[in-house]
């Protein structure tokens, strides 16, 4: 008889993460464990208890609460489901600041980048450890996320670089955001650009060192593109979100990756949307007055 598996979703309150929570719960098994994660108690308790309570829910779901930009919080809790469990099967690391197109974009940099970026780098150094033999571990990113959609004066600091020259290369943006200096070097004024890009490196960069051992035994890190959702997110960002998909419809592309019985080889590492690997040097800089009608 299997182990039961245990699964964690950060940023799962509402929307895609809430999705991807429903929906692990409904294909897992009954002895299984979804921990929906999230910084603020009560919406944690009350988004458990409504997935718990859903029709077709299968496996456990706990409230667990989790501020992605407290890394020792990260760092405690993929310790304690080592010393609970074992480790961890499923890790869907979902959490997103939610950034306005009339809000300063310099002014929210701090809180975007740490909830993006800082947590990316956090839970892939804490939970890629713990990740057990066949496991997964996805960072929910964008197409946004391809080196082809910076400046080329910035692809140095991300193709092939290591987890800490993409720590190093996402503060030293941070740093230039703050010293008004980053139009300049080439950073776009669009947060969501080199975020998204750092997160896809910091994957390929975990991904390039683990790839031999993992691919042995069916373990899966990856970055992945669940298309345009229809969030309270992302909405604003669009003129036309007719054609955006519902929490519930994008988590689908996203869980067949997950429960795939196979890993493969041309995933690993990669950004995938809807099954398949985008180029990692494809991409376009945006133009900054187009960034509203961006995908």
């Amino acid at each position: 008889m299997n182990a039961p598996r245990i699964a964690l979703v950060t940023g799962a309150n509402q929307g895609l993460g809430r999705a991807l929570v429903e929906g692990l719960a409904s294909r897992m098994d009954p002895d299984d464990l979804v921990l929906l994660t999230g910084r603020d108690q009560r919406r944690v308790t009350d988004a458990a208890r409504e997935a718990a309570q859903l029709p077709g829910t299968r496996a456990q779901v706990v409230g667990r609460v989790l501020d992605v930009t407290d890394t020792d919080a990260i760092a405690l809790l993929a310790e304690d489901l080592r010393a609970r469990h074992g480790g961890v099967d499923i890790v869907l690391s979902n959490a997103v600041a939610r950034l306005l197109p009339e809000d300063s974009q310099a002014g929210r940099a701090d809180e975007f980048i740490d909830v993006s970026n800082t947590a990316t780098h956090a839970i892939l150094r804490s939970f890629g450890p713990v990740l057990r033999p066949g496991g997964r571990l996805l960072v929910v990113a964008s197409s946004l996320g391809t080196l082809g959609h910076l400046d080329p004066r910035l692809h140095h600091l991300f193709d092939g670089a290591t987890l800490d020259q993409v720590e190093y290369a996402v503060e030293s943006w941070r740093g230039a955001v703050h010293h008004h200096t980053a139009q300049e070097a080439g950073w776009p004024v669009w947060l969501n650009v080199p975020s998204k890009v750092a997160q896809v490196a910091a994957v390929r960069a975990v991904a390039a060192e683990r790839r031999a051992h993992d691919l042995a035994d069916g373990t899966l890190i990856a970055a992945v593109c669940p298309g345009m959702v229809d969030t309270a997110t992302s909405r604003p960002w669009f003129s036309d979100y007719s054609g955006a998909q519902p929490p519930a419809r994008a988590a689908e592309a996203v869980l067949d990756l997950v429960l795939a019985q196979h890993v493969d080889p041309a995933l690993y590492g990669e950004l995938v949307r809807f099954g398949k690997a985008l180029p990692w040097h494809d991409g376009t800089p945006p133009v900054e007055q187009d960034r509203l009608l961006t995908p």
